[in-house]
């Protein structure tokens, strides 16, 4: 046994040693994969980001162009329109859309007045204010009124030929008066709006000059084109600058480092070249755009922030995709380890019971030659000394004359064990009473049973079970499995021997004794070669029980309790072989 053990131990340790190669080294290849598939999702998603971000430049210089663009045309239109009028003579044909557009000027004329005015009323506006607005507003005279024509405020004379083409608005006669692209010498040259106030006491004045009419028509042009343009919902502002960095148009709302930039004069009034930034402007990502811009002949920088938030999705759900493969791989790999363990723990189960198998085969070859040996230098002696015995008994008997004769009969029969395991004749079967040959096991051995206190209890029926068989070898299992039940009891008891037909194709041969048991684990191993519960046992005699009694295509049933006997069921087939 301790032979068995440290084979088996040392044939254990190298199998347990190679146990997590094979799924360790498939681990670490779908790791490699994984982090390479990793490594190329970063990169696709680096290539998703920036040809988002060249898409949406490329949008967002097309919209700047297209302001752009519209915006020339406006201003090419109000300067195409002060021409026709101021000088009929160029030739120059004033279309419909162009009267549009110089009405929408007017329009935008009348209204700054308006809002003027309604800041003078409310005191939002001193001296000094509103000088600063006419500056910014490209004016060149603002003027208030009384209701008797007096001058309220002025920044400057108002020439006397503007003063009479308002009287009818100073009077109250009329509510407005413009005079903006028809130009004379008695106006100076300037162009004006006369508006009646809104609380009605008195007018407005408001004349602008030729540089200031082009600073307006440009100013006009830009932000009427913008408004036009922005209308996608991506752009969350557009505004363009002069090159003293005022803001010539506008729309959205500026963030504020942006508005801080402005009145800093901080910010590049114009670009030489498209710069692209991002930035966030309340919890969004924006992009940013600046490129120079040029209307007529005056240049600029145009400032245009796209949202991202339509490629921020893109890029998650792309994020998103590459998150799911990497948790499949993941999956893959844990399963795939798991399988591999389970196959591999299975194969080596496998394999350590064919090694033991050929463990058990060598040592049964090693006891074959050891029986061969032990016949011939034992046997003989033996007999010599059985004869004698015999001799002695007769001449003058002696109760130590029959104990020596058992233990020469039980040396005999360990000898015939060996020679019987050692032997590999062919079975030879015919047809043999199964009832009769196991009455004569227990004729055998029913004195010995009594002997000891053990009761044979037979149970068969009178018709005889012709069964095909090898008489010898059965003969030989059967004394084995009967004489292993009265060994199991080591006081007074019994054994129960039953024979019959247990179905057309089988018969039963039923031993059970009343011993000490057998455990769940003793019964695993009972048939194992050198497996015993005994002191002086050698475990063949079960083992080879077991063998024959395969050989001639039958089977051993074992149920056995600690402490309540053991019971065998040999079932043999019935036919003729």
């Amino acid at each position: 046994m301790n032979e068995k053990r440290e084979t088996t131990d040392s044939l254990e340790s190298p199998g347990s040693g190679r146990r997590f190669l094979q799924p360790l080294a498939v681990a670490l290849a779908c790791f490699v994969f994984v982090c390479l598939f990793i490594i190329m999702g970063s990169m696709n998603l680096k290539r998703v980001d920036e040809t988002l971000i060249a898409f949406m430049e490329n949008k967002g210089l097309t919209i700047i162009k297209n302001v752009q663009r519209v915006a020339e045309g406006y201003f090419q239109q109000l300067m195409q329109t002060q021409q026709a009028v101021f000088d009929p003579k160029a030739g120059v044909p004033v279309t419909e859309e162009a009267f549009s557009v110089q009405e929408s000027f007017l329009m935008d004329l009348t209204e700054l007045a308006g809002e003027i005015d309604v800041k003078w009323e409310t005191n939002r506006l001193d001296h000094k204010q509103l000088t600063s607005l006419i500056n910014k507003e490209s004016l060149w005279l603002i003027a208030f009124l009384d209701e008797e024509g007096n001058t309220v405020f002025k920044n400057r004379s108002i020439p006397k030929g503007i003063l009479g083409f308002a009287d009818p608005v100073v009077r109250g006669y009329e509510g407005f008066k413009i005079n903006v692209f028809t130009r004379s010498e008695n106006t100076e040259g300037l162009g004006f709006v006369a508006l009646r106030r809104k609380s009605g006491k008195g007018t407005i004045i408001m004349c602008i000059d030729e540089e200031g009419f082009r600073s307006r028509s440009l100013s006009f042009s830009i932000q009427r084109a913008i408004e036009e343009i922005a209308q996608d919902s991506d752009i969350a502002y557009l505004f363009m600058t002069d090159e003293r960095g005022r803001i010539l148009g506008l729309s959205g709302e500026l963030p504020e480092s942006r508005k801080q930039e402005l009145r800093m004069g901080s910010s590049p009034a114009v670009t030489a070249s498209i710069i692209t930034s991002k930035i966030v402007l309340k919890g969004h990502s924006l992009l940013e755009i600046v490129a120079p811009v040029l209307v007529g002949q005056y240049t600029g920088t145009m400032r245009l922030a796209l949202s991202t938030d339509v490629a921020g999705k893109i890029l998650r759900k792309n994020r998103g995709g590459i998150f799911i493969s990497v948790a499949f791989m993941v999956f893959i790999t844990l399963f795939s380890m798991w399988f591999l363990y389970k196959n591999q723990t299975k194969h080596l189960y496998k394999m350590r019971e064919m090694e033991r198998r050929v463990h058990q085969a060598k040592r049964l070859s090693a006891l074959g030659r050891l029986a061969a040996g032990l016949a011939h230098e034992i046997r003989n002696p033996l007999n010599a000394i059985s004869m004698a015995i015999q001799r002695l008994q007769a001449d003058s008997p002696n109760k130590l004359m029959y104990v020596i004769r058992d233990e020469i009969r039980r040396l005999n029969n360990i000898i015939e064990e060996f020679l019987s395991i050692s032997r590999s004749r062919r079975l030879e079967f015919n047809r043999h009473d199964l009832k009769e040959l196991i009455e004569q096991i227990v004729l055998v051995v029913r004195d010995e049973a009594e002997s000891k206190g053990i009761e044979i209890k037979t149970q068969w029926q009178k018709s005889p079970l012709m069964v095909s068989m090898d008489l010898d070898k059965m003969k030989q299992a059967l004394f084995n499995i009967i004489n292993n039940a009265l060994e199991s009891i080591s006081d007074e008891g019994s054994v129960t021997v039953s024979v019959e037909r247990e179905s057309k194709d089988s018969v039963s041969v039923k031993v059970s004794d009343t011993g000490f048991g057998l455990s769940s684990d003793e019964i695993e191993h009972i048939f194992d070669l050198d497996y015993t519960t005994k002191d002086k046992g050698l475990g063949l005699g079960l083992a080879l029980a077991h063998k024959i009694i395969e050989g001639h295509g039958g089977e051993t049933h074992v149920t056995s309790q600690p402490g309540e006997g053991t019971k065998f069921e040999i079932l043999l087939p019935f036919e003729q072989r």
